[in-house]
Formats: C-alpha cells, structure tokens, sequence
C-alpha cells in the first residue's frame, strides 16, 4: 500500500506552473502550495475544491517566504518567527479546505525549508512548533531518519516517511541537489521502475548507481517537473500492475 502525493497549486494569479485538475485524477494526497513560495488565495481554493471532489488528500506545502525563489533559496529564519510563519500558511489552507467539506490533514515543507529540516534541528523544531500551534492531529510527510522526522516525533506528531521518484539519491538516502546534472529525472519508465522499486523492495538507485535502502508510506512526484502528469499517470498505472495498492496514507 503506497500513497501517490504531488505538488500542487504552484501558480500565482495569471501565472500557472501545475496541471493540478490532471493531477488530482492520479495522486491520492495534494501538497498545496500556501503563499509563500507560491499559490495565492483563489488557486488555493479552487485546489481544495477540486481535491474535495475527487477524495484527495489536502497537505499543506509550508515554505521560507520566498515568491521570488519559488521557495528554492536558503534563508536563515529565525525559530520564532519561522514556526509562526508556518502556523499562519497552515492556517489559511484550512479555511479554504473547511470551505471545501474537508480538512487539511498533513504539512509538508517545501524546497529550501525540506532540505534544510532534513539535517538542522532547530529549524525542523521550529516547524514542528507551528504545526502543533495549528492543529497537534496533523501529520508530517518527510524524509526518513531526518532532523524533522526524529523532531516531529519528540513533540507528539506523527511523522510519515516519503520517498522521491523523480530525484535522484545520494549514497548516503539524501537527495541531490537540483544545481546537480542527473538531479531531476523525467524518463517515465525510469521514474516508473524506481516507484514500484521503492514500493515493493524498499530500495533506490542511487545518482552513481549504487542501490541503497529507504523506507516510504508515501512517494512525491514534483508538479512543476516536466510531463509531471504523464509520469504520475505510468507511475500509478505501474504500482497498480505490480500489486501495489494506491491509497492516501491513514
């Protein structure tokens, strides 16, 4: 059992990036974008609606206050502020989410702030903190073994384990970063295999071919990535014909 989730609302008044109609017919959990890096009110609204419909599950995707960077630039937050920041994303989604029939159920960070909480403690501490401000029953979807793992678990969250299909790994389970050749990868059939292998063998190929170990309740398939729909459409349609069940983590 896997759940398929994606990055969505990604646009900003007349500027779209993501297919989010296509792709809300394919994942099982929606990480909508909040402000920050991206997403302005009526694109979040229309995204919970449409996501309301379809049974998908809403996330919210927390991000540094970065519109200009998509989110994507390091910034050095103070913990106070950044857990505020993060309850006040958190917060809006929910409205519109509520507006929609449904709830916002889990929180995602997003680019530079993911990477970040993978290794620094007191940022994933600080968002930690705002989650818990916003609603203690959320949960958070991050990379396994990281900083924010092992701090949302300290505070009482329920932590999910993700696994990226269409980034490339480390040896060491980190993903590389974007500035890197190889980073992103969009073959369908590449991005295909590596989602039924990290579904069923708990494994990935690594950037230099090495095969290590992970652990996911969840896989993300980026939604500004290009042919972002094409993929998940092969990947869902891949787990299924391997015996994999598709279905949005409890």
């Amino acid at each position: 059992m896997i759940d398929l989730n994606a990055d969505l609302a990604e646009g900003y008044g007349r500027w779209v990036l993501t297919d989010d109609e296509a792709m809300l017919s394919v994942v099982t959990s929606a990480n909508v974008a909040c402000g920050f890096h991206a997403g302005d009110p009526s694109i979040m609204r229309r995204v919970c609606d449409m996501a309301a419909e379809r049974g998908v599950r809403i996330g919210a995707q927390v991000s540094y206050r970065d519109l200009a960077g998509f989110g994507r630039r390091a910034m050095d937050v103070p913990a106070d502020e950044l857990a505020d920041e993060i309850t006040y994303q958190i917060g809006a989604l929910q409205v519109f989410a509520r507006a929609a029939g449904t709830n916002v159920t889990y929180v995602k960070p997003h680019g530079a702030l993911y990477n970040r909480v993978v290794f620094d403690q007191a940022q994933a501490s600080a968002v930690a903190a705002g989650v818990r401000l916003a609603d203690p029953a959320l949960q958070v979807l991050c990379l396994p073994d990281s900083a924010m793992h092992k701090e949302a678990q300290r505070v009482g969250l329920h932590a999910v384990d993700e696994a990226f299909v269409d980034r490339a790994y480390t040896a060491d389970g980190a993903l590389v970063p974007r500035s890197t050749p190889g980073a992103v990868i969009t073959d369908p059939q590449q991005v295909a295999a590596r989602a039924v292998a990290m579904a069923l063998d708990g494994r990935v190929t690594t950037l230099d071919g090495a095969s290590v170990s992970l652990r996911a309740r969840s896989l993300c398939l980026h939604g500004d990535t290009p042919g972002a729909v094409e993929l998940a459409k092969q990947v869902r349609t891949a787990l299924e014909a391997a015996g994999v069940t598709v279905e949005a983590f409890a």
